[in-house]
């Protein structure tokens, strides 16, 4: 692959001129690293994190909990994180937390600081401020909670007066149709609330994300038990301090595989395995399922493509980070695609479902944007800018369709911090 031509605002992508055959080292998790770092605080003792993604998303975290009296150290070159817990309470008294655009560094705070004692406002950047928080905001306070959004529009700002004294946990019920993450944010306290939780989840979004966070709060010595749509955690539960290894992330791993799908070859992809917690690994199925061949190994997973694909009708409200790279590749197939049940991404870092149907016409597809998703048809597509929204997924999606149609420029490319900041090096490299 070419050079690609940098400038101030955008980045060109230049396109393959012959099949892959790559070999990818991806960053760790963002959704595992930011979950470890919250076990690691609330566990007894010192964690080492090693494999970390160091993103935006992630020094959002790491400062958050610095701001909460936490001792993070990070070893930027062995992309390694260390956390000193204090076994479930919360050293500083009260603070000022901002957290930039970060919706799971958000969410999971504005419970965690439940374990500890004065008043925390926890902020974001102006689309974090436009970002529901209500149901989780809601759920907590059915719980006694004294949690509230600072405008009154269950949106962030939200402060939280905290007294571990009279917190202690219970049951309820939370609505998890917009956000998974207000699940995994109840979740993760809820071993040290002395009554623990028992919690109805009501709606399906992003299941896997939930099952993720239930298996490394056991990997972390949490119990939990979940049947149906009622999830019970016990409390008066410890975390243990450890030494942890967060897998590579599997949605960073979907532009390279569908790169090989797209474009034809083969791309390797290392350290990711079938037993992976992440539910984004489905998107390979769907690969599958659009005509490329996965073969898992040990310690890799090999996804091979012939440059042909047929369109897909799925419901992607189970891998949410996904739809933007189904819907960049979709037009090259040769029938349409159907992506359903992800009305909910209109509240991420951009109204997900209009931003694509908004910039795959621009590049002349075919598209009927729908309430919960997108139509997207057979399409000869030309090259443009592509607006990218300060949504990382928007940019590196559509960057991946540049590899297949010449001429295709993303702008504001550093978005891409946010998860994977070096995604374009990355990308350049493929051959």
């Amino acid at each position: 692959m070419d050079t690609q031509k940098k400038t101030v605002d955008e980045i060109e992508i230049s396109p393959l001129t012959g099949p892959l055959d790559a070999r990818v080292v991806l960053p760790g998790s963002k959704s595992i690293t930011n979950r470890a770092m919250v076990l690691a605080a609330l566990a007894q003792g010192r964690s080492v994190l090693d494999s970390v993604l160091l993103s935006d998303d992630t020094r959002y975290m790491s400062e958050a909990l610095r701001v909460m009296g936490f001792s993070v150290e990070i070893d930027e070159a062995a992309r390694r994180i260390t956390v000193s817990g204090r076994g479930g309470t919360i050293p500083a008294h009260g603070g000022d937390i901002f957290v930039g655009g970060a919706g799971t560094v958000m969410r999971f705070l504005v419970a965690m600081v439940t374990l500890g004692e004065g008043r925390f406002r926890i902020d974001g950047n102006q689309r974090m401020r436009q970002r529901p928080i209500g149901p989780q905001l809601d759920a907590m306070q059915r719980l006694g909670a004294s949690v509230y959004s600072e405008r009154n529009n269950n949106c962030p700002p939200v402060i939280v007066d905290a007294s571990r004294a009279r917190f202690e946990g219970g049951e309820t019920s939370i609505d998890a149709r917009v956000s998974s993450q207000f699940v995994s944010a109840m979740l993760m306290p809820a071993p040290i609330w002395k009554a623990g939780l028992k919690l109805r989840v009501i709606g399906d979004t992003a299941r896997p994300f939930i099952d993720m966070t239930l298996r490394l709060m056991e990997a972390w010595g949490a119990q939990s038990s979940a049947e149906g749509d009622m999830i019970v955690v016990p409390g008066g539960q410890w975390y243990r301090a450890q030494r942890f290894v967060i897998e590579p992330d599997a949605s960073s791993a979907s532009y390279f595989a569908a790169a090989a799908a797209l474009v034809g070859g083969t791309v390797r992809i290392e350290g990711l395995t079938s037993s992976s917690v992440q539910g984004d690994l489905g998107f390979l199925g769907v690969l599958q399922q659009m005509g490329a061949r996965v073969v898992w190994h040990p310690d890799h997973v090999e996804v091979a493509g012939t440059g042909r694909l047929t369109g897909v009708e799925v419901a992607m409200n189970s891998m949410p980070d996904m739809v933007a790279t189904l819907a960049a590749i979709a037009p090259f197939a040769s029938t349409p695609t159907k992506i359903r049940n992800v009305a909910f991404i209109r509240h991420h870092e951009s109204d997900r479902i209009r931003a694509l149907a908004t910039e795959l016409r621009r590049l002349g597809a075919t598209v009927v944007e729908n309430g919960d998703g997108l139509e997207i048809m057979p399409s000869t597509m030309h090259p443009a800018a592509v607006e990218t929204y300060d949504d990382h997924r928007i940019a590196m999606s559509f960057a991946v369709a540049g590899l297949k149609l010449g001429g295709v420029k993303i702008k504001d490319p550093v978005c891409v911090a946010k998860t994977f900041p070096d995604f374009f090096d990355r990308l350049a490299a493929l051959s």
